[in-house]
C-alpha cells in the first residue's frame, strides 16, 4: 500500500506501507521525532498527541493508535512542527515557558500538541480539551492558565495545514461506500478499520497480525450527518465529537454522555459505526441509540437492511451481521427530548463504564404511555430493562410506582463481578438510576456536579 501525506509541512511518499505500523513507532523510529511519546501505547495517556488536519479540520489524535495508511491525504503536525520555520514559538508554546505551564517533561508534548490542535479551532474549553492528557505530576494549573492566555493569539500560519487531495492507491483504501462494499464482498474476512480505537489495541497490546485490512477513512459519504423534521441520521463514519456536536441541542443528556466518552482525541477517532459493530458490552452509546428506538442500516453488496438496534446485539460476541455486510448508518425518530443518560465510572473523565443506563419515558395527563429503558455494563450486550418498563408502562408517573417497579431490575439482569464494579453494586446503581430519572423529572436536583454549599 502507497500513501501519501503531509509532515510538517513537507510532502511524505511511503511505498509497501505495513498496514498496521502506527503513526507513533515510524515517527519514533524511522523519522526520529522523538518529542512524541510513547505512554500508555492504547489511547489514554495523551502523551502521543499529534494534530492532524483533514477536510474537517484539525484535531487532536492519539498516534500510537493511528495507523499509517489513515494518514493518506491529511496533514500532520508533531511537536517539532508546532514551531516556526525559523525557530517561532507557537503561542501555547510560549505561554507554557511563559506561565511555567510544564509537566514532569514527559507528557508536556502531548499537552502542547492538544493545545495547538485546540487553538486552531478556536476552542475554549480547556479541560475538555486536556482531558486525555493524564498526567497531572505537577503543574496542571498553570498548563491552564497558559491555553487561556494563548486564546486571543492568531493561530500562526505554517501550523495551518490543508490536506492534500491524494488518491487512493489501493481497493483497500475505498473512496465511497460503493467501492467499500465491492471489495468487502470480494474480503468478507478482512477487517474493517473505522477510527482504530478498538482495532488498534488488537495491535499494540495483543501483538495480533492483521490481515486483509479494509480502512473506512476515506469513504466520505458515510461520514454524512442528516437532521429533518422526521428523522436524525448518522451515518458510520461520523466521528463522537461531531455527533456530539449534532445532538447538544436535540439530546443534552445523550451529548454530554458523549463529553465523557473517552477523551476528544479518542472522540475525534472513534465513530458512531464502529462502536456499534463491535459490539461491546460496556459502550455507551448503544444504549442510549437503543433508548431512541434506533435502527440500523447495514449493506452486503448492493443490497441493503434495517433492524431495531436492539435486535442487532445478540450475544457476547455475536451480532446480526453478515460476512461482507457492514453498518452504513444509523437512524431515529425526531421526538420530545425525554432522554436521559447516566454514565457511572471511576474517573469522571475518559473511563469505561461500570453503567451507563440511558431512559426515555413519555408521560400523558400524568400516566406513563410510552418508556424506553438501556443498559451497558449490566448483561453480556447493551440490553433493555424489559420487565421494568412493563412495570411502569400505564402507570402513574409517581414516586411509588416507581419504587414498585425496581424490583423488576433483578428480573431483568444478572451482571457480572469484574475490576470495575461488583454484580451487586451494579444492580444497585441501576436502581438508583431509574429513582434519579424520576426525582430529575420533578425538577429536583440530584447532580452533584451542581450543587454547591
Amino acid at each position: 500500500m502507497n500513501i501519501t501525506f503531509l509532515l510538517n509541512g513537507e510532502t511524505v511518499e511511503l511505498s509497501d506501507v505495513d498496514p498496521t505500523a502506527t503513526l507513533l513507532d515510524w515517527l519514533r523510529e524511522d523519522r526520529g521525532l522523538t518529542g512524541t511519546k510513547e505512554g500508555c501505547n492504547e489511547g489514554d495517556c495523551g502523551a502521543c498527541t499529534v494534530m492532524v488536519t483533514d477536510e474537517g479540520g484539525a484535531k487532536a489524535l492519539n498516534s500510537c493508535i493511528l495507523f499509517l495508511p489513515q494518514l493518506h491525504g491529511r496533514a500532520v503536525r508533531t511537536v517539532e512542527g508546532a514551531s516556526g520555520p525559523n525557530g517561532e514559538a507557537h503561542p501555547v508554546q510560549q505561554t507554557m515557558v511563559d506561565l511555567h505551564g510544564s509537566q514532569c517533561g514527559f507528557c508536556t508534548p502531548g499537552f502542547v500538541m492538544s493545545m495547538v490542535a485546540g487553538h486552531a479551532v478556536g476552542a475554549t474549553d480547556h479541560d475538555t480539551q486536556l482531558a486525555g492528557n493524564l498526567c497531572r505530576c505537577t503543574g496542571y494549573a498553570p498548563i491552564i492558565r497558559a491555553a487561556k492566555a494563548a486564546e486571543e493569539q492568531p493561530v500562526p500560519v505554517w501550523v495551518r495545514d490543508k490536506p492534500m487531495a491524494a488518491k487512493a492507491t489501493s481497493p483497500m483504501l475505498p473512496g465511497s461506500s460503493d467501492e467499500l462494499a465491492a471489495i468487502y464482498a470480494e474480503y468478507p474476512n478482512a477487517i474493517l478499520v473505522a477510527g482504530a480505537t478498538d482495532v488498534g489495541l488488537w495491535v499494540t497490546k495483543q501483538l495480533r497480525h492483521l490481515d486483509p485490512v479494509i480502512f473506512l477513512n476515506r469513504c466520505d459519504d458515510l461520514k454524512e450527518v442528516t437532521i429533518t423534521e422526521e428523522e436524525i441520521q448518522f451515518g458510520a463514519m461520523v466521528d463522537m465529537n461531531r455527533m456530539g456536536e449534532a445532538l447538544a441541542d436535540l439530546h443534552p443528556s445523550y451529548a454530554e454522555m458523549i463529553r465523557r466518552y473517552a477523551s476528544v482525541q479518542v472522540r475525534h477517532a472513534a465513530t458512531v459505526g464502529g462502536n456499534i459493530a463491535n459490539g461491546s458490552p460496556i459502550g455507551d452509546n448503544p444504549p442510549a441509540l437503543i433508548a431512541l428506538n434506533a435502527v440500523l442500516h447495514l449493506r452486503k453488496g448492493d443490497e441493503r437492511r434495517q433492524v431495531p438496534l436492539e435486535d442487532f446485539f445478540i450475544d457476547y460476541g455475536n451480532q446480526d451481521r453478515k460476512p461482507g455486510e457492514f453498518v452504513e448508518a444509523v437512524s431515529f425518530t425526531r421526538q420530545p427530548d425525554r432522554l436521559k443518560c447516566y454514565k457511572l465510572s471511576k474517573r469522571f473523565d475518559q473511563d469505561i463504564s461500570a453503567v451507563c443506563g440511558c431512559f426515555n419515558v413519555t408521560v400523558s395527563e400524568g400516566t406513563v404511555t410510552q418508556v424506553r429503558i438501556a443498559f451497558g455494563g449490566m448483561a453480556g450486550i447493551p440490553k433493555r430493562a424489559s420487565n421494568v418498563e412493563a412495570a411502569l408502562l400505564g402507570k402513574p408517573w409517581t414516586l411509588e410506582t416507581i419504587q414498585a417497579a425496581i424490583p423488576a431490575f433483578a428480573d431483568d439482569f444478572a451482571p457480572l463481578t469484574d475490576m470495575r464494579a461488583s454484580a451487586n453494586y451494579r444492580l444497585e446503581t441501576a436502581k438508583a438510576m431509574l429513582e434519579r430519572y424520576f426525582l430529575e423529572d420533578q425538577d429536583e436536583v440530584t447532580n452533584v456536579l451542581e450543587v454547591s454549599a
